[in-house]
């Protein structure tokens, strides 16, 4: 008996045969064998027989995810992939079935990035069949490549290989993956983003250096990645969770973290799959084509990206029938239709995809705005950590409403905020117990720093949210951006408060930082402006953001990156760049911000949902989703957050003592290392404080600030409402 009956899976697309499939087979067997992959014991243990080989039929896979490519393409990539599967069972028999041998294992995974130079010949002689077969597609793949696409297709395939050291970190300690950490490193370690790597060689197109780092470029990228992922879950579970013992399974991960039967936690499992594809839709045919626009991208560089496009599109569609078919997944009754109801004819799966997924997509967007939201008690939120408060508290409080008043906050039109409000925010108490052991002058600009985020965070939805007019939006982003300068002068002059509140910050801010520290916390400040802009998106479509989406983008529209940068204002170079971007680090910061802005939401659900026609909460996002009641999705957020917060810990007590341990870091960056730990629990604690002690959130603070229940009215405004007037009183409205 299977654990449980595959779900309807959401395919919209036809997949498709590329004929050379029988070359592919004969080509990839030869290939097999003479990289030693077929009957040559690896440890005592043979991986693969020919039978084996023969029966997941990875051509198979090939030919489906690209059925266009030519016949020598498709032998290269079926080669890829026979290689990145044989490496997966290699791994699993040599150390996840014997997950004490971590040593062993990582020195297997250090000499792997031997045999992919980005730049050069490899010089490293292979000892074991996985290099012999990396070695030799290396060199059959790279020449035909820019250096550009070969640092990111050496990227992938390192964090494909790498990660899978957090799976046997994971097995050897009996660990479960939260959702949010399963869905950011199975995103790695299974090897999605590679395989969009080998679409564009496919194609023949790589796309465009200028766009591929951007926001919907990698939005296409992870999306496509979580379902790939998601549907093989689907289908191995049986095999990953019943016979290998796996972890990393995202059935296992829901049906524990929801508690729900197995069958239950593979509909949700498909529910996020098919929300991620859905989101894969919304950002091609929406965000890219203004993508494409705004970067002046010529009609090449467009073919590439809708080659691109359409290839991943074809990998979902082709990856879903091969996994109906090899002998390695559960997939019993999957082709004969068994359990389905209904017609079964040629177009019927289609039909079927869109009808059946056709009441998730209405959900995100069916938000009414300003409907009524029970008042639910905030919960504790308890932190394992002390908190401290700054002598400069109220010295801080009483300087930010000074410096409200001089920029004009209180004058604004229209007028977001007034001084008893900036008063009873209290701003000082959030700086002062973050930042709880800082110099008079630190507490203070970190202050003014959560003032200004904060106006803006307010300011833009009152502004450009009740009306479609995102070019105006596009533009004050603009000459914001402008008002940060690298060197020299701004290239504008400051006309609205929120303008002159930027300009004075970043004076205030730079004096003593290099160029390089200037650029970073520029990119910090620049990251949450284009978030607030994603937000708008949303709000003029009223669409509710699909969850992971919403996760990662929430990290930013809280302004975490901001945060980071300023913790690093005293000491910019205490920690190097290289030690920074190890996932030890990264999980640190990350699940530190992800307890804290989810503090925000949780407080600020009904203010937000019910007072400012806002959809943008996670309480609200998890309702969405899981289309329950508001006291169900305040318990799955609350659970998500102390699963974070055990992720943190975790994270301080065993990944980083084994990163400093692995990287032999000195005394130097071990105690900025401790102090960056000891920043991150301070700002954890103090941004909780704030939110339970802010006349901000609280229904007596909505009460008396939005009075019925509905937003504060924006004031009628009057002249001219033509084409661009919008923009300009924007520009102008604080200029009288």
């Amino acid at each position: 008996m299977q654990p449980f009956q595959l779900p309807e899976f959401y395919m919209p697309y036809p997949a498709r045969l590329n004929p050379n499939l029988d070359r592919a087979r004969a080509h990839s067997r030869a290939w097999a064998h003479r990289m030693d992959f077929i009957d040559v014991p690896q440890h005592g243990t043979v991986i693969w027989t020919d039978d084996d080989l023969a029966s997941h039929d990875y051509a198979l896979l090939c030919a489906y995810t690209h059925p266009d490519a030519s016949a020598e393409d498709l032998d290269l990539v079926t080669d890829w992939y026979v290689w990145v599967f044989y490496f997966d069972d290699h791994f699993v028999e040599l150390y996840k079935r014997n997950p004490d041998d971590i040593r062993g294992a990582q020195a297997y995974l250090d000499r792997l990035p031997l045999f992919m130079p980005v730049n050069g010949v490899i010089t490293e002689e292979p000892a074991n069949p996985v290099e012999k077969g990396l070695k030799d597609l290396w060199e059959r793949t790279v020449p035909a490549h820019s250096m550009d696409w070969r640092r990111r297709f050496a990227d992938n395939t390192k964090h494909l290989l790498d990660e899978s050291m957090w799976e046997l970190h994971n097995i050897s300690e009996g660990r479960l993956a939260n959702p949010i950490e399963y869905v950011e490193m199975r995103r790695k370690v299974g090897g999605a983003p590679w395989s969009a790597n080998l679409v564009e060689h496919v194609t023949g197109m790589e796309v465009p250096a200028r766009v591929a780092l951007t926001r919907p470029l990698a939005v296409l990228r992870d999306t496509f990645a979580d379902a790939v992922h998601l549907r093989n879950d689907l289908f191995s579970y049986e095999r990953e969770v019943l016979d290998e013992g796996e972890l990393s399974n995202g059935v296992l991960v829901l049906e524990k973290f929801l508690d729900l039967p197995t069958q239950e936690a593979a509909e949700r499992v498909n529910d996020l799959l098919t929300s991620r594809l859905h989101q894969f839709e919304h950002t091609a045919l929406t965000e890219m084509p203004k993508l494409l626009d705004e970067h002046g991208i010529d009609p090449a560089g467009r073919l590439a990206v809708l080659a691109y496009v359409k290839g991943l599109q074809d990998w979902q569609s082709g990856g879903h029938e091969w996994h109906m078919r090899s002998s390695r997944y559960m997939n019993k009754g999957a082709l004969d239709g068994s359990g389905l109801s209904g017609p079964t004819g040629l177009g019927t799966q289609a039909l079927r995809s869109l009808l059946n997924t056709a009441p998730q997509r209405l959900r995100s967007f069916s938000h009414v705005p300003f409907s009524e939201v029970p008042s639910v008690p905030w919960p504790e939120m308890r932190l394992p950590f002390p908190k401290s408060t700054s002598p400069h508290h109220q010295s801080a409080t009483d300087h930010t409403v000074e410096w409200s008043r001089e920029m004009g906050f209180f004058d604004d039109v229209p007028r977001i905020w007034t001084e008893e409000m900036v008063r009873g925010h209290d701003y000082g108490l959030c700086s002062a117990v973050v930042n709880p052991r800082g110099t008079s002058d630190e507490v203070h600009l970190s202050a003014l720093w959560y003032t200004w985020g904060t106006y803006g965070d307010d300011y833009y939805p009152a502004v450009f949210g009740r009306t479609p007019d995102m070019s105006g939006a596009k533009a004050l982003t603009a000459r914001l951006k402008s008002l940060m300068p690298i060197e020299g002068a701004p290239a504008a002059n400051p006309a609205i408060p929120l303008e002159r509140g930027l300009a004075d910050l970043w004076q205030r801010t730079i004096g003593g930082m290099d160029l390089d520290h200037r650029r970073e916390f520029r990119s910090a400040v620049t990251t949450m402006l284009d978030s607030w802009l994603w937000e708008l998106e949303n709000q003029h479509l009223n669409r509710v953001p699909d969850p992971v989406d919403y996760v990662e983008m929430r990290r930013r529209t809280f302004g975490s990156e901001l945060t980071a940068a300023m913790a690093h204002l005293s000491k910019p170079n205490a920690i190097p760049p290289h030690v920074r971007r190890t996932r030890a680090v990264q999980n640190l910061e990350n699940t530190a911000a992800d307890y804290s802005w989810m503090v925000n939401d949780l407080v600020s659900h009904r203010k937000e949902v019910q007072y400012q026609g806002e959809m943008h909460n996670l309480v609200h996002v998890a309702r969405n989703f899981l289309d329950c009641d508001v006291h169900r999705a305040y318990e799955v957020v609350e659970k998500l957050q102390k699963a974070r917060l055990a992720q943190f810990e975790h994270v301080v007590d065993v990944e980083l003592p084994g990163m400093v341990q692995d990287l032999a870091l000195d005394d130097d960056v071990q105690r900025a290392l401790a102090d960056r730990v000891q920043a991150l629990k301070d700002w954890m604690v103090g941004i909780r404080e704030w939110h339970l002690n802010t006349y901000r959130y609280g229904d007596d603070a909505l009460a008396e600030h939005f009075g019925d229940g509905r937003a504060v009215a924006v004031p009628a405004l009057r002249g001219p409402t033509g084409l661009g007037t919008t923009s300009l009183r924007n520009l102008t409205a604080g200029v009288r």
